[in-house]
């Protein structure tokens, strides 16, 4: 599998099937895509379009607008799961900042567009180190939403499973709880 597989099977799974939750900000949405972003490769696309979205769309709209707007493929293994998914779930600007601040940039280069400079910054880093700092940073950016009483959990939830499908994909081993016996 390669790695934009990977990363793709992975947010597939956490997003699941069609939603349209009226306390969703995202309003219809299948397979994390909202009519919103789908509309932009397919204009005026309607929600029973959406509902019926086919694979080769999904594939397409995930592969452009979200793993090679973000550079995921010029990343070390792992990280570009990380911004990818998170890009999928907040936002492709604001996951490329944080790659900017977790890989050392700081003032105008953090302006959440992945150019050679951040993937440079970026493959300075130890993955695994990388991986834990934009976990953590993903976790505050959440905590920080309005809308974390309703939906924080899940968020966390996947944080967490987000931060070991990469540190799996980087082939970092999950550090032992502390204090348990090795």
């Amino acid at each position: 599998m390669t790695p934009f597989d990977t990363a793709l099977a992975f947010t597939l799974a956490e997003e699941g099937g069609f939603s349209d939750r009226e306390d969703d900000p995202g309003g219809a949405t299948n397979k994390g895509i909202t009519l919103a972003t789908f509309r932009e490769y397919q204009p005026g696309a309607t929600v029973d379009e959406l509902r019926a979205i086919s694979d080769a769309d999904v594939w397409r709209i995930y592969r452009l607008g979200y793993w090679n707007k973000t550079r995921c493929g010029d990343l070390p293994a792992g990280v570009g799961l990380s911004v990818f998914d998170f890009g999928v779930n907040a936002g492709t600007k604001p996951s490329a900042r944080m790659l900017q601040w977790a890989s050392g940039m700081s003032g105008d280069d953090v302006d959440g567009v992945v150019g050679d400079r951040t993937i440079a910054a970026a493959n300075r880093r130890a993955p695994a180190i990388l991986i834990d700092t934009l976990a953590a940073m993903q976790t505050a950016h959440y905590r920080r939403l309005a809308d974390f009483p309703t939906f924080g959990a899940g968020w966390l939830a996947r944080t967490a499973r987000r931060r070991a499908a990469a540190l799996a994909a980087a082939d970092v081993d999950e550090p032992a709880p502390a204090g348990s016996a090795g």
